[in-house]
């Protein structure tokens, strides 16, 4: 199927014929060119009501004995705001 390629402002645009359209007319794609290709994606946007299910997947063991806990140790924060002293002059 053929189509042209037209100038909408500053961008470039296609029409997409009724019969490859995948998404309504106001859902977000994502574009990626690959190679010589540009490939269109339908953005899915995950709501709060998704979030039952995706916890659901996760298995039972998950996290059972809980989180793994961390010493922090204080930074040495002595060497910033010194120039390089190993610096290549040029």
């Amino acid at each position: 199927m053929l189509t042209r390629v037209f100038k909408s402002g500053n961008s470039l645009a296609v029409r997409i014929p009724k019969e490859l359209g995948f998404v309504d007319a106001a859902q977000e794609v994502e574009i990626e060119r690959v190679g010589n290709t540009l490939v269109l994606r339908p953005v899915v946007q995950e709501t709060i009501g998704d979030l039952t299910e995706i916890c659901a997947a996760f298995p039972k063991s998950f996290m059972a004995e809980g989180r793994e806990v961390h010493e922090e140790h204080e930074r040495d924060w002595s060497g910033l705001g010194r120039a390089d002293k190993h610096k290549v002059q040029g």
